[in-house]
């Protein structure tokens, strides 16, 4: 854990770490908050520097990573665990959301993934989903590698076979997103990041990162799987305004 300490101290300068976070309140202002409701439990597996979790509004807020250094920097109403993505100390069907930003990557192996994957399902409620960005291998074959700590190499198109394999529903993904990396040419500025992701022909031009959405399937009900027959409920109209009866037509009555 403290090679992992060391890494992105080495990695992320105080000023680096600082314009990160500037460029994460918008993206999760303008973007990422759209997923999830202000009232929701939020995950962030392989949280970092709590970036996402600090701008991200929730009911509740859960962040796991390995670095030890990480509890430090996350806001107080953020509940943390120096844990393995793949072993949460969660209960099952308890999260309505799981996010997770340039992690995958990261993984030692595809079996460690699915394990990870296998994991968020459990946590997750029925119709609860899992958002990830990733950097996409196929828009960013040399990059890619360029990190020490890169090892699983991942395209969009991979990666949603992969969620769909642990069982997901993956109900949206945009190939490219934003550039690969904070260091890119990313406009800096937040109000340079509000245009760039109000105007999306420039993620076709610039996007070097994905995003996946994917939903864990709510059960369906018994008769869904089983029924044969059908059920028709109808209803006889009442009499309405300019009817017979209304205006004083012919009757039953005979007083």
């Amino acid at each position: 854990m403290d090679e992992l300490a060391r890494l992105y101290r080495v990695r992320f300068t105080d000023a680096e770490r600082a314009r990160k976070d500037a460029i994460w309140r918008v993206l999760c202002e303008r973007f990422f908050q759209r997923y999830v409701p202000p009232d929701a439990t939020v995950l962030d597996l392989a949280c970092g520097y709590g970036e996402f979790m600090r701008h991200i509004k929730a009911g509740r807020k859960i962040a796991v990573d390995l670095n030890p250094e990480t509890r430090s920097l996350l806001p107080p109403d953020v509940e943390f665990h120096q844990t393995d993505a793949a072993n949460l100390p969660i209960d099952s069907a308890s999260v309505h959301v799981c996010f997770s930003s340039n992690f995958f990557e990261h993984l030692p192996s595809k079996t460690r993934l699915d394990q990870v994957l296998q994991e968020s399902l459990r946590v997750l409620r029925p119709g609860g989903l899992y958002v990830c960005m990733q950097p996409n291998l196929r828009y960013a074959p040399g990059e890619y590698w360029d990190y020490y700590d890169h090892v699983l190499p991942l395209t969009h198109l991979s990666c949603q076979e992969a969620f769909r394999k642990a069982g997901f529903e993956v109900i949206e993904l945009i190939d490219r997103f934003i550039p690969f990396s904070t260091a890119s040419r990313l406009p800096q500025a937040p109000w340079l990041v509000r245009l760039y992701l109000a105007f999306r022909p420039a993620w076709r031009l610039l996007g070097r990162q994905f995003v996946l959405v994917a939903r864990k399937p709510a059960p369906r009900p018994a008769w869904r799987l089983l029924g044969r027959q059908f059920v028709l409920v109808a209803r006889k109209p009442a009499p309405g305004p300019g009817s017979v009866r209304d205006q004083g037509g012919p009757s039953n009555d005979s007083s």
